[in-house]
């Protein structure tokens, strides 16, 4: 059994050969390694990856921009193995990931989805302390210090209140994950929609405390860029007003007030008026406004 990455590539050739690097820098040798590359002007990632002449990686590149979601779907529908992750183009796996995620494969093979534990870096590979990452790890993440596995209505309350995952170091199994579809026009947060859907279904989810994942937090990221415009929050709250309808139907009353509550979602936004108001114009500053306070 093999571990299938996936890295769908948009942005920074030199982030993206230290993904890579971080890779075929594994302490096991049991993975496979395919880049899509989402039409990025120029050839420099191509000439880099396929002058590794290295069987287990895979260069694709579209014809034309279709954009992250499209990017996504692509990357899960080309998966082989039992397991696969869809890391960012600009994220670091440490040398323990594939060891880490096919040993929690084995010792709970009934979780549809493993978390390992990650940290956090900025721009320059720097270790980092983010407000918004420590009100997620621990106030709204499940305790405990054990691997476990969680689901049911309670995990869905949790991410419901503050999404605590990191995306690009999940694990899934392909027999799961692949009956199911990010749901279009939800942007930045496609990746906590997709999440939803599963726990809705009955996914566990695998909490594995051994860190093994370095998430790159920096102000050009696309979720960035949208921040202080409101646009990433008019969505989240389209979406939350969403999954609020979904879990009463499954009779999730709880989840369904901690979606309509959105409370980590009103605290960001609060958290950012300041900077809303001296960089955003007004315009931005209502919209933060409306979001941490509106219904």
């Amino acid at each position: 059994m093999a571990l299938d990455i996936f890295i769908p590539y948009w942005g920074d050739p030199d982030y993206m050969r230290q993904a890579v690097d971080s890779v075929l820098a594994q302490d096991s040798d049991d993975w496979l390694l395919t880049v899509v590359d989402d039409a990025y002007p120029g050839d420099e990632v191509r000439r880099y990856v396929e002058g590794l002449n290295d069987s287990r990686v895979t260069y694709i590149r579209k014809e034309t921009n279709q954009g992250i979601t499209e990017n996504f779907r692509t990357c899960v529908s080309l998966a082989t193995q039992d397991i696969l992750v869809v890391m960012g183009c600009d994220d670091v796996l440490l040398p323990n990931f594939v060891s880490v995620a096919l040993r929690a494969h084995r010792a709970f093979p009934e979780a549809w989805i493993i978390q390992p534990g990650v940290e956090i870096i900025d721009e320059a590979g720097e270790p980092a302390r983010p407000v918004v990452d420590l009100v997620k790890q621990h106030l709204v993440k499940p305790r405990g210090s054990q691997a476990r596995v969680v689901g049911g209505e309670k995990l869905a309350v949790s991410l419901l209140h503050g999404d605590w995952l990191y995306w690009p170091s999940l694990v899934f199994r392909r027999d799961k994950i692949t009956n199911f579809d990010f749901r279009d026009g939800l942007h930045v947060i496609q990746d906590l929609g997709l999440i939803i859907d599963m726990v809705l279904a009955g996914a566990g989810l695998l909490i594995e405390p051994e860190v093994s994942f370095a998430y790159r937090r920096h102000t050009g990221s696309a979720s960035s860029k949208k921040l202080l415009d409101g646009s990433r929050f008019a969505g989240e709250r389209g979406y939350f007003e969403l999954a609020a309808g979904l879990c009463l139907e499954k009779g999730w009353k709880k989840a369904a007030r901690a979606a309509g509550l959105r409370l980590t979602s009103r605290a960001h936004a609060l958290f950012l008026l300041p900077s809303a108001a001296i960089h955003g114009g007004p315009g931005a500053f209502r919209s933060l406004l409306r979001h941490t306070i509106g219904k």
